[in-house]
């Protein structure tokens, strides 16, 4: 297809630029007749500016005087091409007819608020309209979203990418991987030059995924320094990249990663990116999660209650479900003050082990001979909710499902049964985006959260997709939204019922799923020394109410690791407060630790999950200080922890940051976790049991640890007096 000449400009009755703010944070944005808009500034605050300041400024930035000798492009905009004179990653790709199609943008309209701005561009000839949306929400945090519409020959997306300007002085870069039981693992490096790209093809977002991509001048620290980042909201695969280049300034995006023949537009069909959340830090990584922390929070879906303390019944009877033990347990998860009762896997048809019986979510009668509604009834009377372990996308070939429809698996029949050389739990998935597949479990579920009065669903989501065919097409994308879709399908049909979305831990974790999911499980290990990392990490982005935190038995299943009930409570406090464990194992002063824990968690719940998340820049490796304070800067609570032992046998003093300079706190130990191990020196403040300083010394001077032994933790709770 030949391409048509460059047109000339059109004139336009809106301004040539504009700009939104809020909370700190301003987006200026050039608006070229021809072409989509150009990010010019994306940070702080520039404070009043005038159509003449905005002109100026684009003088002020420019980077040679037109026409100019330099061959590249003047200023990438949102949406770089080859044609603009961009030599990085473009960030759209279409194809048609089988040849690459490149648009010539015309601007049709702008419309600006003070926090949000819509742009529409259009290629007339091309029949191709691009809608770019950018939004700044509560917090400062930014939105970019792009959707495309073909008008009339149908095109194939490759990928439609959000990407902004990060000043050139952005020289390190932080993102993330991991594995199963040890997500969020941080990697920092030199920002490479060149146009890289990190990417997911899990069908999930998987525990090695980049979660999120930061830029920072120099390495970044979790109080100071400006910070650059980009989460990608979506459920799925993902590309993040960054580009690098000598004569245009460095750019950070994201956008969905397709397959070829996955997304072809048909005559007035239309494809949305997944929305990029952009977040620009002046006070390093702790000023990022506020951001996120902020938006999040300010969302009507947001819970508003308070965290319920959780017992999952997991790591107590895995599949061993026998009803009268089941009973006894939520007797004692009542006693000791656990207000939701999460009854998991093993309670459907031949589920006695991971091979059998996903798709068929009807109660096992041979396990369970009355179903499950006199436990549910039994948990209710006892004060507590009654929850649900599910795994919706997924589907085993021994069930009554997969021999009635194995048409319905999300797979290439020569996938089906899976290669000897590969294995996946021997279970598959089931194509969401078949309208009867949809259906039969929607059904299922729905019957069986109105029969048993559910308050909650542990949604489960066990392997990557892996070459996932959907009527001979890759499948990702629709079955994404078609799980999202049913969980909030199953929502809107049951007003209260509360989702968690776990991926064999935390493999989906993203803002995405957090539209329709109310928390979500970190991650399968329960051993807190990993959680101190799993949850610090997953907190960059996602308040701590937001976090699944359970306290698993004294030996770690998934680590052979034990560790002291003290240890293992502390962990637990920093996020959304459970057990996983089989607490009729516990002796009587177990069983008290648990219940006063329960009561502390009650006690400080309401700050720890509504205030400010903080976290200090230690210098010891050994050593993790995390804490939260209240939004009126009344109170704050801190987790100071040992992963290994410490280097010194005179530890760093602990800076509590965040407090009012000018206020007096109180600061104790709060010993209803359990006391703490040390050596022999024991600092004076903790002899006298708490010490009253002002907030500017706790900030600047801090307090003197002991030399905690290994995966130690004390919590400090400091109040205004």
């Amino acid at each position: 297809m030949a391409l048509s000449p460059t047109r000339p400009a059109v004139e336009t009755e809106f301004a040539p630029a504009s700009v939104i703010r809020r909370d700190g944070v301003a987006v200026v944005v050039r608006h070229p007749a021809d072409a989509p808009p150009i990010v010019q500034h994306w940070g702080a605050d520039l404070g009043p500016l005038d159509p003449d300041d905005l002109l100026a400024l684009t003088d002020a930035d420019e980077r040679q005087t037109r026409p100019g000798t330099l061959d590249a492009a003047w200023r990438p905009g949102v949406l770089p091409t080859e044609p603009d004179g961009w030599p990085g990653r473009p960030g759209l790709l279409l194809v048609r007819a089988g040849v690459p199609l490149v648009p010539r943008w015309q601007a049709v309209d702008v419309t600006v608020t003070d926090h949000a701005m819509v742009s529409e561009v259009a290629d007339a000839e091309a029949g191709l309209v691009l809608t770019t949306r950018l939004h700044l929400e509560p917090g400062g945090l930014l939105g970019v979203k792009h959707t495309l519409t073909a008008e009339h020959e149908p095109v194939e997306v490759h990928w439609l990418e959000a990407v902004l300007p990060v000043p050139t002085r952005a020289d390190d870069v932080t993102t993330f991987s991991g594995r199963w039981t040890r997500e969020k693992a941080p990697q920092t490096s030199p920002l490479g030059r060149g146009s890289l790209a990190r990417q997911t093809r899990r069908g999930r977002p998987g525990h090695d995924q980049p979660w999120l991509l930061a830029l920072s001048e120099g390495t970044a620290k979790a109080r100071t320094g400006e910070v650059w980042a980009v989460h990608l909201a979506w459920s799925a695969d993902v590309t993040y990249r960054t580009d690098r280049l000598p004569d245009n300034p460095t750019l950070l995006g994201a956008g969905e990663l397709l397959r070829p023949g996955e997304i072809v537009l048909g005559a007035g069909e239309s494809y949305s990116s997944p929305t990029a959340w952009f977040a620009w830090s002046p006070a390093g990584l702790d000023g990022v999660s506020a951001k996120f922390h902020t938006y999040l929070r300010s969302r009507p879906h947001h819970p508003g209650t308070p965290r319920p303390l959780v017992l999952n019944t997991w790591e107590a009877v895995y599949f061993n479900h026998d009803p009268a033990t089941v009973e006894r347990l939520a007797e004692r998860a009542a006693a000791i003050g656990v207000e939701r009762f999460v009854l998991d896997d093993g309670w459907f048809l031949a589920r006695r082990d991971d091979t059998r019986g996903l798709g068929d979510w009807e109660v096992d009668r041979s396990v369970w001979p009355e179903g499950l509604q006199p436990l549910a009834e039994r948990v209710r009377a006892l004060g507590m909710q009654f929850g649900l372990w599910f795994e919706p996308e997924m589907v085993s070939l021994d069930s009554d499902l997969a021999r009635a429809h194995p048409d319905w698996l999300l797979h290439d029949a020569a996938q089906v049964p899976s290669p000897a050389d590969l294995s996946w739990r021997t279970q598959f998935v089931l194509d969401l985006a078949r309208p009867g597949a949809y259906e039969h479990v929607l059904n299922q579920m729905s019957t069986l959260v109105a029969d048993l009065g559910l308050a909650f669903i542990k949604w489960d989501h066990n392997r990557d997709l892996v070459d996932a065919r959907h009527e001979g097409r890759p499948g990702v994308h629709a079955q994404t939204l078609g799980a999202l879709r049913l969980m909030a399908e199953l929502k809107a049909r049951h007003p209260g019922l509360e989702i968690e979305s776990c991926s064999s831990g935390g493999a989906r974790s993203d803002l995405g799923v957090l539209e329709v999911a109310d928390r979500v499980w970190a991650s399968d290990s329960n051993d807190a020394l990993e959680r101190q990392d799993i949850q610090r990490w997953t907190e960059l982005l996602l308040p701590p109410e937001l976090i699944g935190a359970h306290v698993g038995p004294p030996t770690a299943h998934s680590s052979g690791r034990t560790l002291d009930l003290s240890y293992r409570l502390a962990t637990s406090l920093t996020g959304s407060s459970g057990f996983e464990w089989d607490i009729l194992q516990c002796d009587d002063q177990e069983t008290e630790q648990l219940r006063r824990f329960g009561e502390l968690y009650r006690e400080l719940r309401g700050l720890l999950h509504s205030g400010t998340v903080v976290h200090g820049d230690v210098r010891d490796p050994a050593l993790r200080v995390r804490g939260v304070v209240a939004n009126d800067l009344s109170a704050g609570v801190w987790t100071v922890a040992t992963v290994a032992s410490l280097e010194d046998a005179r530890p760093e003093p602990v800076r509590l940051q965040g407090l009012a300079p000018e206020r007096r706190y109180r600061v104790r130990v709060r010993e209803e976790v359990g006391q703490a191990r040390w050596g022999w020196i024991t600092p004076g403040w903790l002899s006298k049991g708490e010490v009253v300083l002002p907030g500017k010394v706790l900030e600047t001077v801090g307090l003197q640890l002991p030399a905690l032994w290994p995966q130690q933790a004390l919590v400090l709770h400091a109040t205004a007096v």
